[in-house]
Order: C-alpha cells, then structure tokens, then sequence
C-alpha cells in the first residue's frame, strides 16, 4: 500500500486515467456508502454486504487509483482531499445511474414506481393527511408511507428506498446527511402534565399539594438517546431540580399516557399531543424542533417530488396545535 501514501500535485486528479477500466459503478457506490456512512460497519449494513467484501473494495478502488480516499481513525472513515473531490464527481454519476435503472424498471412494469415518504411517526401522523389534501397529483400516482425513526429515515433515503424524509433537522447530523433540509415548520416543545395541576398561576412549588409535587418532581423521559434527548435531562436538571426519572419510554404516546395516569410529566413536541385530552400543555422555554423535509439536491425542483415539497410545506401551515399555555412562573428564569 505504498503508493496510497504518495502525495498528491495540485487540486486536480486525473481520475479517469488513473483509473481505466477498474472504476466501476460498483466499487462508486460502496465508496458513496462509506463516504456517508463514516464506517465500514454502517457502509455495510447499508449495501447488504458483508464488511470483509465492502474493505476489499475499497481498498481495491483505493489501488487502482493510485491514491487514498479515507482516512483511518479508529472506527471512522474520514474523506481524504482525493476522496471529496471524488465524491463531488460520483454523486452525479450515482443520481443519473440510478434515475436510469428506476426509468427502465418503470418502463418494463408498464407503471411509475410509488412516491415514497418516509418519516417519524408523529409527522406522518400529522402532516402527511394535511398534505395529501393539498397534493395535485396525475390520479395515478401511489404514495408509499414508510415509518422509522430519523436513523431509519436517513438509511431509506441513502439506500433509495424512499425519495423525501420528513423529520426533526435537530435529530440528524445537518452537515453529514448529502440532502437539501427545506423548511416545513417548527414545533414547539411543551411540558404536558395532568390535567388535574394547574400551573398558571404557581410561582413555588411547595405552593403545590403534596400529591402534585411527587408528579412534577417524577419525569417520563423518551430514550431516543440523542443530542434532542440530553437537551432534556438538562431542562429537567435546571428547572426541576428535585426530579428524578421514574420511567424511560421509545414513544411520545406510551409518556403521554403516562402522564395522564399521574405518573409523572413529560417533555414532548406539541405534534405528538393528537389531541389533549386528560392533559396541560404548557410551552417549556425551549426551542421548537425544526421539521424539515430531506430531498437529493437533484429532485427538489423536479415535478412531482416539487409538488410534494409544496404540499408539505402548506400542510405545515395549516396543522393546528393543540392548546398551548404559557412558560408557568414555577418555571421562569431571570
């Protein structure tokens, strides 16, 4: 591998040349794989490969170039200055390719492929109905709903299964994903408690009865583990800090009816809250996640996919929120 550690002259690589015949879309696509991926391993389960066989084609691409593409550190896979410029040259090549196989799979089923959506369960939820009220279609185009969590919707979209993700931009790496984030709306994140405690007008706890004390020093946390979650445990730490978590759930749904239950109060976007029965939401002094709708740079502006992104982005204007109280005085910080 001596000749990957030879230096490069000036920005320009003379891909093609270097290469010959032993750059093929294959070894392209586990290259973009890892490029977006930052391991073999996440590389791997993206293709539906095995590891040992995608490192073999790296390394072979990385041979026959003459150059390296990644850096190693540890378990990631940085992008050396040979391996961006190659990436800015491949994703062209990968879109058009992939554009031709789905025209002529198209073609030879006699029928367009379904739009796929994917996106969290709360924004399909309340998004997508709104939308599709709103979506001018041709009459026969099928729409292809897939749920996931952001990791899940991000996989669907480098692996092609879906064409547009719907999700928070705050749960996602906005510098790592490859796609255009375009604006649907903010969500605003509430602290939903029982109906039965009323806040407006508490300024201490001890103000409280002692049974509305133990809910609100009891929290029902959502374990998405991400950056969104510490954010969470932090505002808990601040602004109560005498709660402890009594629970960790994977669902807005299973928290709030927790909640509702009396067990304790929760953290939530006001999207998740279908409806507020039993409950109290008020705003928590936060900032509101950011929905966002992840699209390839290339389609953003192509017929039905624009007509989609338009169709979102009303929608976001038109949800209504359920009832939303002020930040309670309990909470306010100078």
């Amino acid at each position: 591998m001596n000749d990957l550690a030879r230096k490069i002259d000036g920005p320009e690589l003379r891909l093609a040349a270097a290469a010959g015949p032993e750059l093929t879309l294959r070894k392209l696509r586990a290259f973009w794989a890892v490029a977006q991926s930052q391991s073999l391993t996440g590389a791997a389960k993206l293709l539906g490969i095995a590891q040992p066989s995608l490192s073999q084609q790296i390394i072979g691409l990385e041979q026959s170039l003459g150059f390296a593409l990644f850096t190693r550190r540890s378990n990631r896979m940085i992008l050396t200055e040979a391996g961006i410029l190659l990436l800015r040259k491949a994703e062209p090549v990968l879109r058009g390719m992939q554009e031709l196989e789905d025209t002529l799979a198209t073609y030879a089923s006699g029928a367009r492929h379904p739009l796929r959506l994917a996106g969290v369960e709360s924004l399909l939820r309340t998004i997508l109905p709104e939308a599709l009220k709103h979506l001018d279609l041709d009459g026969t185009t099928e729409c292809d709903l897939l749920e996931g969590a952001p990791a899940d919707v991000l996989e669907m979209l480098y692996s092609r299964r879906a064409d547009i993700g719907l999700l928070a931009a705050n749960s996602v790496s906005e510098a790592s994903t490859g796609f255009l984030q375009i604006p649907i709306m903010n969500d605003p994140t509430v602290l939903a408690v029982p109906e039965a405690v009323d806040l407006g007008a508490v300024r201490r706890l001890e103000d409280l009865p002692e049974e509305q004390q133990a809910i609100l020093n009891a929290s029902i946390q959502i374990a998405f583990g991400t950056q969104h979650s510490r954010r969470i445990e932090s505002w808990f730490a601040e602004m109560l800090p005498r709660n402890r978590m009594t629970a960790r759930v994977r669902s807005f749904e299973t928290a709030l009816s927790m909640v509702r239950a009396g067990l304790g109060v929760c953290i939530v976007p006001a999207l998740s809250v279908a409806q507020a029965p039993g409950l109290r939401l008020y705003h928590a002094g936060m900032e509101p996640r950011r929905i966002v709708a992840l699209i390839q740079p290339a389609q953003h502006r192509a017929g039905r996919h624009a007509a989609v992104i338009e169709a979102l982005q009303a929608a976001g204007r038109a949800v209504r929120l359920p009832p939303i109280a002020p930040l309670p005085p309990l909470l306010a910080r100078p």
